[in-house]
C-alpha cells in the first residue's frame, strides 16, 4: 500500500509522485472513478442527486461541468440514502486495487472518515450529514442506509472486499463504530406486549422511538428493512446471547407475518391503456410480506401522500401505488437459506 501523509505538503508530494508513477506505467484512468472524485463533497460524503437528477457516473463531463461541480463541493447534500457514499466507497476501493491511483485511496479514506464522523453517540446514523433538517436527522434504516454503512465498516474489521488496503488504523475505528451500531440496533428492536419483533424504518435520533419520515412512510414494523438488519446481526462472528435472541425474535416475526396465497402484480390500467397499474391479487402458492405493518395489530397498512393510514393498497393514489415497494419477498432467502446456515454455526 502506498503510504500517504495526511497533512501539509507531504500529502501533496506523495500523491503527486505516486500519480506520476501510475502515469509512467500507462495505466488508463477509470472514468467512473474520476467522476466520483469530482462529485465528492468537501465533508467526505457524496450526494445521491443534483437537484432531482440522480448522479450518472457514466456521463462524460466537460471541463466546465467538472469545474462547476467541484466549485459546489461545500454543498450540504452528502447522504447515505439510496446507497450514496457507500456505493462510491466500494467502487473506489476496487478501482484503487486495479489502478493503484492514490487519489482513489485518499477519496475512500475521506469517505470513511465522513461515515465515522456522522455516527451519533448512540450508534445510529442519520440519512444525511451534516444536514439534519426535517426527517433527515432521524436514525435511518430505510432502504438499508445504516446497514450499508455498517457492512462497509465490518468489511474493514474483517479485511474483506479489498478494504485490507486501508491504513491499519481504520480497523480499530471501524470496530468501535460497529459495536456502537449493534448497540443501537438492539435498543431499537420494537417490543410489542413484552415480545421483541423487528424494526421500524427510522427512529428519533434522541429518544430512539419509532418515527415518521416522508408523508407515506408512517411509523410501522418494516417487512423490508428488518431483513438487512437481521442479516447484519448474523455477520457477528461470536454473537452474544442478546444478539442471538434479537435474530431469533426477528425470524419468528417474519414467519408470523407471511402473507400466503397472494401477490402484488402489474396489470393493464383500464383507465389508461398506455399505462400500467399494480394490484393485490390471489395467487395460490405465493408468499409475500408487506412493507409496513401496524405495530399494535401487526396488520399491513398503506398510506399515500396525504399520510392517511388505510388497509388496502387500492385505497391510495396510483402515483404512490405503483411508485413504492409495498409488498415483496425480502425475507424469503433469509428464512430458507441464511438463517438455517447461521443456526448451524452458532
Amino acid at each position: 500500500m502506498i503510504g500517504l501523509l495526511t497533512t501539509g505538503l507531504g500529502f501533496f508530494y506523495m500523491t503527486a509522485q505516486a500519480q506520476s508513477d501510475v502515469n509512467q506505467k500507462n495505466i488508463p484512468a477509470d472514468p467512473v472513478a474520476e467522476n466520483m472524485l469530482v462529485y465528492q463533497r468537501s465533508v467526505g460524503g457524496w450526494p445521491k442527486a443534483i437537484g432531482k437528477v440522480v448522479l450518472n457516473y457514466d456521463k462524460v463531463l466537460s471541463e466546465s461541468e467538472r469545474l462547476a461541480i467541484k466549485a459546489d463541493s461545500l454543498h450540504n447534500d452528502a447522504t447515505i440514502d439510496n446507497k450514496a457514499t457507500s456505493k462510491e466507497i466500494r467502487y473506489l476501493i476496487k478501482a484503487y486495487k486495479t489502478k493503484a491511483d492514490p487519489r482513489y485511496l485518499a477519496a475512500v479514506q475521506k469517505g470513511i472518515d465522513y461515515l465515522l464522523e456522522a455516527q451519533y453517540d448512540n450508534g445510529g446514523w442519520s440519512q444525511y450529514y451534516p444536514d439534519h433538517s426535517s426527517y433527515r436527522g432521524e436514525i435511518t434504516y430505510n432502504d438499508n442506509a445504516m446497514i450499508n454503512v455498517l457492512n462497509i465498516l465490518q468489511d474493514i474489521v474483517e479485511g474483506k472486499n479489498d478494504f485490507d488496503q486501508l491504513n491499519s488504523a481504520y480497523k480499530a475505528k471501524a470496530q468501535l463504530a460497529v459495536q456502537k451500531g449493534i448497540s443501537c440496533i438492539l435498543k431499537t428492536q420494537v417490543v410489542v406486549n413484552g415480545k421483541p419483533t423487528v424494526w421500524c424504518a427510522q427512529y428519533d435520533e434522541k429518544t430512539l422511538k419509532p418515527a415518521k419520515a416522508r408523508a407515506f412512510e408512517l411509523i410501522s414494523l418494516s417487512g423490508m428493512e428488518s431483513v438487512g438488519i437481521t442479516e447484519f446481526l448474523m455477520r457477528v462472528k461470536k454473537p452474544s446471547e442478546e444478539i442471538k435472541q434479537a435474530v431469533n425474535n426477528a425470524i419468528a416475526w417474519f414467519e408470523k407475518s407471511k402473507i400466503k396465497g397472494y401477490d402484488f402484480v402489474w396489470v393493464e390500467d383500464p383507465q389508461n391503456p398506455k399505462e400500467k397499474d399494480k394490484v393485490f391479487v390471489a395467487k395460490p402458492g405465493s408468499v409475500i410480506w408487506a412493507r409496513f405493518y401496524d405495530i399494535d395489530t401487526n396488520e399491513p397498512f398503506f398510506s399515500g401522500r396525504n399520510s392517511v393510514k388505510v388497509k388496502t393498497v387500492a385505497e391510495i393514489e396510483k402515483e404512490r401505488r405503483v411508485g413504492y415497494a409495498w409488498y415483496g419477498v425480502w425475507p424469503a432467502n433469509l428464512l430458507e437459506t441464511k438463517y438455517p446456515a447461521w443456526l448451524k454455526k452458532v
